[in-house]
């Protein structure tokens, strides 16, 4: 993209007025009757976030991170579908907040951009569609309505589709921590945005967010050597583990509350199980000695644990081209946009591999 329409890029989004955050009856918690810690987080979400009790809908699966489509459907959508009818909150809610103990990842059959599967949570984004009666095509990912709406409010029905997070970490300790951080942020810190050496779409996408920051806020890396021990980082974005200098899990930053994190990583959200102590994402995909969960790269679980209060994660394999894109997401929030405003206007597709952590609602003021 020509520096000149970069340019006008950056100066419309410093003209723009922000656009604040929605409002906490908007959100809709989803917790799982199996799961104790589903239940704990559930709770503790909605007392300190003050989400009306009635916006609670309790599901009954089994709080395995792996569930088939069928069990989705039947165990999940359904009930979840039949909550928002019954309590007419089909048009009001804007927000689904998963929780931990509720299934991560729907199973599915095929490969590469035609693959079946999906994260639980991207297939419930078009939940509000098919209440409505529409239908998908299984393989592949839905073109995803909000995908770089730098100016417009997400509502409905202009934009029929739900935004998904979720509340999940290692344990109870992180889980609270990110609910608490969400509450505290405030627009200070650092932008951290990390290339690697070989060139290629991604590294121009990094670039473009570096461009629509405040320079005195930035610190844009473009050589081999991997950014670490940084400190007030409110924002960060790499290729984690695709980055071939990465060889540590962690980052050694000081993440400021209200710290949001993206990379370009295929199956950083493919469990929030903690790993031994000693798993460093060093090593390669044929050594099963240096796996966990059947890949060596960067847990997305990591950065929440270590102090970021938001993240992006992939299931299994997105793509490069429906990873989130920092240059939406980035300055998203940096401008007022809420989390999963922010991240959801970066994400081209649906019903694919995405994850978003954290506090819908969470805010930089």
């Amino acid at each position: 993209m020509p520096l000149r329409v970069l340019f006008l890029i950056a100066l419309a989004f410093a003209q723009a007025r922000p656009v604040r955050g929605q409002t906490t009856d908007q959100v809709l918690v989803v917790v799982n009757r199996q799961s104790v810690i589903s239940r704990e987080i559930g709770a503790y979400y909605v007392r300190r976030r003050g989400i009306p009790l009635a916006n609670v809908v309790t599901l009954d699966t089994k709080p395995d991170e792996m569930i088939d489509r069928a069990q989705y459907e039947k165990e999940i959508e359904a009930p979840i579908a039949a909550f928002l009818k019954a309590h007419g909150f089909t048009e009001k809610i804007l927000y689904i907040v998963t929780t931990s103990g509720v299934p991560l990842r729907v199973k599915g059959a095929g490969q590469a951009l035609l693959n079946e599967a999906a994260s639980v949570d991207s297939e419930l984004t078009l939940l509000y569609l098919k209440m409505q009666g529409r239908k998908f095509p299984l393989a592949g990912a839905v073109p995803n309505p909000f995908f770089r709406q730098r100016d417009s409010p997400f509502r409905h029905p202009v934009f029929p589709i739900y935004l998904v997070t979720r509340l999940d970490g290692y344990d109870m300790t992180d889980l609270k921590a990110l609910v608490d951080r969400a509450l505290q942020a405030k627009n200070t810190g650092k932008f951290v945005i990390d290339l690697r050496g070989r060139e290629n779409e991604g590294n121009q996408w990094l670039r473009n967010a570096a461009l629509l920051l405040p320079k005195d806020r930035l610190i844009l890396n473009e050589n081999a050597t991997v950014v670490e021990k940084v400190r007030d980082v409110i924002g960060y974005a790499s290729y984690g583990s695709n980055d071939p200098n990465r060889k540590h899990r962690f980052l050694g930053f000081s993440w400021l509350p209200g710290a949001i994190a993206t990379e370009y990583v295929s199956t950083n959200a493919r469990t929030f199980r903690r790993p031994p102590a000693n798993w460093e994402i060093q090593g390669d995909w044929a050594s099963k000695t240096e796996t966990f969960y059947g890949s060596p790269q960067t847990l997305t679980a990591d950065y929440i644990h270590e102090g970021a209060s938001g993240a992006s994660g992939h299931v299994d394999e997105p793509y490069l081209v429906y990873c989130p894109r920092p240059e939406f997401v980035l300055p998203a929030y940096y401008s007022g946009r809420n989390l999963a405003e922010s991240f959801y206007m970066g994400i081209p597709g649906l019903s694919w591999m995405n994850v978003v952590i954290g506090d819908p609602l969470m805010r930089l003021q």
